[in-house]
C-alpha cells in the first residue's frame, strides 16, 4: 500500500442544523448534494461551493437508514437505505430520486444474513455496489445478481471482501478503539470516468485503480491511502468531475474537505498481482510515497485488541428507525 502526500484543504463548512449528520455526498462540479442519516423522508440537500443550501429535493418515502448516495450522469441520486447497526433487517433497500422528487424503491436481500452497510459504490453501467462496515473482519461486497426489481427483493450476492489495517491517522469517534475506527469502511464513491473507486473510514481514503471500470478488480488491487485526519465521525466521500476528492463529518458546522486531483494519485494502469479476495497489487504514481505511520495490524489483532470495548461502544452508532 502507498500513502500519498496530499493533505485535504477546507472548502467551506455545512452550518445547516438540518444537515447536522452528514451520510452522503454527491457532487456535479458546480453542486453538492448532501444527505443525513436518518429523517422520516428522502431528502437531499444542493449546496452551492460555499456550502450554502439552494434547494432540497425531497420525497415523502419513509427510509429506515440512509448512509450513502451516488449521484449518476442523468442526475439521478441513488441512497443507500443500508444501515443496519442492530442486524434486524429482513431486506435493505436503494432509492433512486430524480431531481424534481420522483423516488423509486428498490429492496434488496442479502444471501448470508444481516449486514451493515455505509458505502455505496455505482459503476459506469448503473450496477450498484454495497461495502459492509465490519469491526470483526473484513468488508464485504455485494452487487444485485440480475436486474434490479422495484419493489423487489433482488437478491444480492457476496463479489469480493477487502481487509484494512488500522493507521495513526488522527481523528474518529472517540468511544471506540482507534484501530477499529480506522478500519470501518463509512463511505464509497467511485469517479466521474469510472477509473478510481474510492472507499473512507473514519480517518482515511483508499484510492483503487480501475481502468476499465471493473469495480471488484479493482477493489484487488494495492490501494493509494490518503489520510483524513480529525474528522470526528468522517462518512461521506464524492468525486468532483475534475477529479477532486471530498470528505465530510457528521456534525453542525463541520467542513468539506477537499483534495485536488485525486485520481491523479493511482496509477491508470494495474500491475500483477491481488485478487478481489484479498487486495493488493497496484502501486500508486510518483506523486505518492511509501506508506509511513501505519500500524499495519491485521484486521483481527485489531479485533482481538479493541473487541471488547467495541461491544459496548458500538452503541452510539445505533440509529432511530422504524422496523420494516
Amino acid at each position: 500500500m502507498t500513502a500519498a502526500h496530499a493533505d485535504p484543504v477546507e472548502r467551506c463548512k455545512i452550518s445547516a442544523r438540518n444537515i447536522g449528520e452528514l451520510s452522503g455526498l454527491a457532487s456535479d462540479g458546480s453542486k453538492m448534494y448532501a444527505t443525513n442519516d436518518g429523517g422520516t423522508k428522502l431528502t437531499v440537500s444542493v449546496l452551492n461551493k460555499d456550502c450554502k443550501v439552494e434547494r432540497t429535493i425531497t420525497n415523502k418515502t419513509d427510509p429506515f437508514d440512509v448512509e450513502d448516495m451516488a449521484r449518476t450522469k442523468d442526475g439521478t441520486i441513488w441512497l443507500a437505505d443500508t444501515g443496519d447497526n442492530g442486524k434486524k433487517r429482513e431486506t435493505v433497500a436503494l432509492h433512486s430520486l430524480s431531481p424534481d422528487g420522483k423516488a423509486t424503491l428498490y429492496r434488496l436481500s442479502y444471501p448470508d444474513g444481516q449486514h451493515d452497510a455505509e458505502a455505496l459504490l455505482m459503476d459506469q453501467k448503473g450496477v450498484p455496489y454495497l461495502v459492509t462496515k465490519e469491526p470483526f473482519g473484513p468488508a464485504e461486497v455485494y452487487r444485485p445478481d440480475g436486474e434490479l426489481r422495484s419493489p423487489g427483493p433482488t437478491k444480492l450476492t457476496k463479489v469480493a471482501s477487502v481487509d484494512l489495517k488500522t493507521t495513526e491517522t488522527a481523528g474518529g469517534p472517540t468511544r471506540i478503539p482507534h484501530s477499529i475506527a480506522t478500519i470501518l469502511v463509512t463511505g464509497g464513491a467511485v469517479s466521474a470516468d469510472g477509473k478510481v473507486v474510492a472507499l473512507r473510514t473514519y480517518t482515511d481514503a483508499y484510492l483503487y485503480s480501475a481502468p476499465d471500470g471493473d469495480i471488484v478488480a479493482a477493489l484487488g488491487r494495492d490501494p493509494v491511502r490518503v489520510p483524513l485526519p480529525n474528522e470526528p465521525q468522517g462518512e461521506t466521500i464524492a468525486f468532483e468531475p475534475d477529479g477532486t476528492l471530498l470528505t465530510g463529518s457528521e456534525g453542525v458546522g463541520q467542513p468539506i474537505r477537499t483534495v485536488a486531483g485525486a485520481t491523479g494519485l493511482v496509477s491508470p494502469k494495474p500491475q500483477a498481482g491481488g485478487n478481489p479476495a484479498s487486495p493488493g497489487g497496484a502501486a500508486g504514481d510518483a506523486n505518492a510515497a511509501p506508506a509511513t505511520e501505519d500500524s499495519g495490524f491485521p484486521t483481527w489483532l485489531a479485533v482481538v485488541v479493541g473487541g471488547v470495548v467495541v461491544l459496548g461502544g458500538l452503541a452510539f452508532m445505533a440509529r432511530k428507525g422504524k422496523t420494516r
